[in-house]
Order: structure tokens, then C-alpha cells, then sequence
């Protein structure tokens, strides 16, 4: 059953920039505590802005905006930051400090914390993501992979309640995409909500319960993932392919193959395939 209050309310938002180009039209979305969220589209469909007028990096032109019940459009970022922790798609736009240990401790100097905590925090936080070893770093001297675990650090030891995520799996190895599944994991178990921008088919059928579709600075489609993404006419309107697992079916359906429409997951398909195989083989 949905919260009474939602802990994010968009309300009617409309974003356009100078050369009045509209990002973002009518948007109107509820989002609950808990919840784990994928917002997918074509490049330029809005994606993007719509995250960022969450902690009030863009303020919408008209409509408003609720977290936790209060309207933000007189916050601050700084305010709105304790609750809402963006990691954008390119960690370097967020990391500038000499060091990883001062990065994390310079994200956390507006939580009044003791100096003692804040070093709990930070040891806590390096062993988390393997980075204790870099300590000492510069976070421009670290890989790809390393440099967005520590976007991703400096905006968890803040422990915001709601964490955005923009592309967290791009240019990720399947190792580091495995981390980032349990990450998402851990958070969603303690009580947090995730929203991320992804263009990632795959990870998000598999592991995201809620997709939002949008093209052309609208929503489109909000529901179930199983549900939006293997429906053609959506997933084409928002310029997607159908996820692999639906196109297999397509392909097992044209042979002769019919399988049960609550396949979706790659383990459920393999399970299906065994047994369909031995059925079979056991009448031959």
C-alpha cells in the first residue's frame, strides 16, 4: 500500500532554459521511503535535470517541489544535501580535495560531528570500499572505478536519506557492479531511497522493482519493471531495446517454445530451459 505522505512529491514542475528549450513538462511524481527507482530515457529527455532539482541545483519555473513533506524551494543546497546525495555520472565534478581522507572529511564538515567522530567515520568508510590504502591519494591519481567509489563514499558517510545516482554503472567492470548492486543493497535495508538515472537495460530489469520512463521531457510510463519494460510500445517510445531475456522469448516463441509470461530473470529462464530439456529428452 502507498505512504499517506510520500517522502518526495513533485507536483506539476516545468523546467525550460534560456533559449527557452523545456527539459522538463508537467512533471508530476511520488516517491516513498524505501523505495529503489530507475529513471530511464533517450539522451536529453530530461533524466538529468529532473534528479538535479531535487537537492536544488536547478529550481524549477513553475510547480513545486516536497521532501519529507516541506516545500524546498527556499532551501539551500547546503540544507538540502543532509537529505538528498546526488554522485553525478563523472565523479571528478564532485571530488576537488588533495587527499581522499580530506575529501571525505570536507563532505562531512556541515553535520556537526566531533572531530573524533568524523575520523570513526572516515576508517569506517575507507575499509567499506577498499580505499583505506589510498588515504593519503590524490583523488585524481586514482582509476576510473576507484574515483567513483569515492563519489559514491563522500555521499554516503554523510548518510543522507535519499541518494540519487546518475549512470552509477557506466564504464563499470562486472566486479564493480556486483559491489555496487550490494551497496544499493545494504542502504535500501537501512531504510534509505535510491533513485537512479541509468541506461543500463539489463541491471535494471534484473535488479530495480520501479522504472520511470521519459522521453521528450515528460514521464511516460511509472510502474512495476517488469511490467514497463517489456511493454514494446513504451520501451520503443522512449528510444530503449527490449531487455535480453524478453528478446529471447520473442526468439523461443518463433520456434515453437512458448514460455510462461512470469519469466522474467535470467536464473527463472534457465530454470524454465532445464526443465523444458529434460521433459523433452525424456520422451525421446
Amino acid at each position: 500500500m502507498e505512504a499517506v505522505n510520500p517522502l518526495i512529491l513533485i507536483d506539476e514542475i516545468e523546467f525550460s532554459y534560456p533559449n527557452n528549450t523545456f527539459a522538463l513538462r508537467n512533471i508530476s511524481l511520488k516517491v516513498n521511503k524505501g523505495e529503489l527507482i530507475s529513471i530511464m530515457g533517450q539522451n536529453g529527455a530530461g533524466k538529468t535535470t529532473l534528479i538535479r532539482t531535487l537537492n536544488g541545483l536547478i529550481r524549477p519555473s513553475t510547480g513545486s517541489i516536497y521532501i519529507k513533506g516541506e516545500k524546498i524551494d527556499s532551501k539551500s543546497v547546503a540544507e538540502l544535501s543532509k537529505i538528498v546525495g546526488i554522485i553525478f555520472q563523472n565523479p571528478m565534478h564532485q571530488l576537488f580535495s588533495n587527499t581522499i581522507e580530506e575529501e571525505l572529511k570536507f563532505s562531512m564538515k556541515n553535520l556537526d560531528l566531533s572531530k573524533e567522530e568524523i575520523k570513526q567515520k572516515i576508517d569506517v568508510i575507507l575499509n567499506k570500499f577498499n580505499l583505506e590504502k589510498y588515504r593519503d591519494r590524490s583523488p585524481f591519481n586514482l582509476s576510473g572505478g576507484e574515483a567513483k567509489k569515492l563519489a559514491i563514499a563522500s555521499i554516503i558517510c554523510r548518510d543522507p536519506e535519499i541518494i540519487i545516482f546518475d549512470e552509477p554503472t557506466l564504464g563499470q567492470d562486472a566486479k564493480e557492479i556486483d559491489f555496487f548492486l550490494e551497496l544499493i543493497h545494504n542502504e535500501i535495508e537501512k531504510g534509505k531511497t535510491i533513485v537512479m538515472v541509468t541506461h543500463n537495460i539489463e541491471f535494471t530489469f534484473e535488479n530495480i522493482p520501479r522504472i520511470i520512463l521519459m522521453a521528450n521531457g515528460k514521464i511516460i510510463a511509472d510502474g512495476p519493471t517488469e511490467k514497463v519494460l517489456t511493454n514494446e510500445f513504451l520501451v520503443k517510445k522512449s528510444s530503449l531495446i527490449l531487455p535480453q531475456i524478453q528478446q529471447f522469448k520473442q526468439g523461443l516463441k518463433e520456434i515453437g517454445i512458448k514460455v510462461p509470461n512470469e519469466i522474467f530473470k535470467l536464473n527463472d529462464m534457465i530454470m524454465f530451459l532445464n526443465n523444458y530439456l529434460k521433459i523433452k529428452l525424456s520422451k525421446e
